[in-house]
């Protein structure tokens, strides 16, 4: 349970709730009696709330749920013209997502919007936690593919349902997903399109634990406190930044350029502290700020 506390939700934010207490930020997803259905809004706040996480210092890690019974029942299918907001008068090639991605009109035009929410997520300084709280299917299910670790509730059920409506999966689901779970298990949930329960989610390897409904938040908030105390946020952003980096790399010589780098600028920053602490066998005092990278970041 947190004491502090939580600031003010952001007035600028109407699909989600952005709290902050105790160095944790809660981003609720806020459309319960929609099942907290994901729209092209949700999507802009959340890119938002998730870059502006990574600048805001007292932000040390985020907790990502749902308000209601739903974490997030995928696109709002509900709204007029291409539901996924996309412009059907373009014509995109592969060398406009190449040459093009940052344009305007392939931005808000071409782009699925939930790839831009991942990439958001990818793209944080801060550890990430899903507290799946409830079903969570589409969109729902893919952006906790981008996410550190999840945690869900017995009511929790994910599917990534592509199939069922002839679409393919999203958000960069893709890249993310058979890292998590291997590519063979991977493809026979895309193909099967089944919702499975958050025990076959565990057991699958897609979600770490699975709670009682009313302990979920306090479990994700204690899972989120041993992230981050006593720990240095440059060190927590380096380290989360290199190894969805070099696990990715073709051989282990790229991940040495960068771990070289890193250990370079820590032993110099708030590792002094660190050894310092160590030797006098007390609490380190850290000062870096994840505001603040080394020179070299990003890569």
């Amino acid at each position: 349970m947190r004491s502090e506390t939580p600031s003010p939700q952001r007035p600028d934010y109407q699909t989600i709730r952005y709290e902050v207490a105790d160095g944790i930020l809660t981003l609720t997803l806020d459309r319960p009696d929609a099942l907290n259905a994901f729209t092209v809004e949700m999507a802009d706040e959340l890119e938002d709330a998730f870059e502006r996480a990574s600048l805001e210092d007292e932000v040390r890690a985020i907790v990502v749920t749902g308000a209601g019974r739903a974490f997030c029942a995928g696109m709002d299918l509900s709204a007029e013209g291409n539901v996924f907001g996309l412009d059907e008068s373009l014509n995109p090639t592969m060398e406009d997502m190449s040459d093009r991605i940052d344009d305007p009109e392939i931005h808000r035009g071409v782009r699925d919007t939930g790839g831009r929410v991942t990439l958001a997520i990818f793209n944080c300084l801060k550890p990430v936690i899903g507290a799946v709280n409830g079903p969570a299917v589409g969109i729902g299910a893919t952006m906790l593919c981008a996410m550190d670790v999840r945690m869900a509730s017995e009511k929790a059920r994910v599917g990534f349902v592509f199939g069922r409506i002839g679409i393919t999966p999203e958000a960069a689901s893709t890249w993310f997903l058979p890292r998590i779970v291997g590519i063979s298990r991977a493809l026979e949930w895309v193909y099967s399109a089944d919702v499975l329960t958050a025990d076959e989610a565990r057991e699958g390897g897609f979600v770490r634990s699975v709670h009682p409904d009313d302990e979920l938040l306090d479990e994700a908030y204690a899972l989120a406190r041993k992230f981050t105390a006593n720990r240095s946020p440059v060190g927590t952003a380096l380290a989360r930044h290199m190894m969805y980096r070099n696990s990715a790399q073709h051989h282990p010589l790229e991940a040495h350029r960068v771990d070289s780098l890193a250990m370079f600028w820590t032993s110099v920053g708030d590792g002094k502290e660190g050894v310092a602490a160590f030797r006098d066998k007390r609490d380190p005092e850290f000062t870096g700020k994840a505001s603040e990278m080394p020179p070299f970041f990003p890569w």
